[in-house]
């Protein structure tokens, strides 16, 4: 017998597109968000519009204050350093995974995706660049076929689509992203899950090391020293195509030593803002 086609709740579509909307920054951390015009834009009443926004809540991507309304959630450089050795460690473990787990026709088909990532790096396309690398990521939390693992990644995946520095608009860096993931690539197909779990962590510190650098030249404060970068262009050559279908290639030499100020803990805790004390009337 056929079973019956079960459509998603509203407020679980309206809670994706917002996420959507978050990632894209077409909602930017701190807004606040309009409800009338988002029901207007999306062509719904507020009760699944709150619904949703009640979703995100409690996802950490949005905050919801007494007689304000609700505002898209904002990252301290703290939170940032809080997250990214457990997002390094959770990334690593599905490149593990997908080393021992994936066919040969699964690792065949991110071939495309790492042509097109190494064409956006050549040409300084970073937010090409980035939907593609979104997609990698995806692609290989899902080769690990761990639901639990991919959970885990996803909420924070989620949390950190809220980070206004974008690692990538360091100079240099999107070579250097391009590079590692080409050596990940490369691990995978070798079948070596050690290889390719301490690329995968490599990786997601050194966006740490770009993000803290980008804080620092911000004015924000940087708690522990960034790892030098290459300039613009540096690593031009870093990124060939070719290397995307080498059947092998060597490792990229460990980053400096960590700084012990940055953590991993069991929690994201995004800002939220103080409550005000009410004045009372003379």
């Amino acid at each position: 017998m056929t079973a019956p086609i079960v459509r998603q709740a509203l407020y679980l579509e309206v809670a994706d597109r917002l996420r959507d909307m978050i990632r894209s920054r077409a909602l930017a951390t701190g807004d606040w968000i309009d409800e009338v015009r988002l029901t207007a834009q999306l062509g719904i009443s507020r009760t699944p519009l709150r619904e949703a926004l009640k979703v995100l809540a409690t996802e950490g991507l949005v905050r919801l204050e007494p007689r304000k309304g609700c505002f898209v959630n904002e990252l301290s450089l703290r939170d940032l350093e809080d997250i990214f050795p457990l997002m390094a460690m959770l990334e690593g473990r599905c490149a593990h995974e997908a080393a021992r787990k994936a066919s040969d026709a699964d690792l065949r088909a991110l071939e495309p995706l790492h042509e097109a990532l190494a064409g956006h790096a050549r040409a300084g396309r970073i937010d090409a660049y980035y939907e593609v690398n979104y997609r990698i990521h995806e692609a290989v939390q899902a080769l690990a076929d761990n639901r639990w693992l991919s959970d885990m990644v996803g909420n924070l995946r989620k949390v950190l689509s809220l980070s206004r520095l974008k690692s990538l608009t360091l100079p240099g860096r999107i070579q250097e992203s391009c590079a590692e993931h080409l050596a990940i690539l490369a691990a995978l197909k070798a079948r070596d899950p050690d290889g390719a779990e301490a690329l995968a962590r490599k990786h997601l510190l050194r966006q740490m090391d770009a993000l803290r650098m980008l804080a620092g030249r911000d004015g924000q404060p940087a708690t522990t020293q960034a790892a030098a970068l290459p300039p613009a262009g540096a690593d031009e050559a870093a990124c060939p195509l070719g290397q995307a279908l080498a059947p092998a290639q060597p490792p990229i030499p460990p980053s400096p030593p960590r700084s012990p100020a940055v953590q991993e803990i069991a929690h994201v805790r995004p800002r939220h803002s103080r409550a005000r004390t009410r004045r009372t009337p003379n």
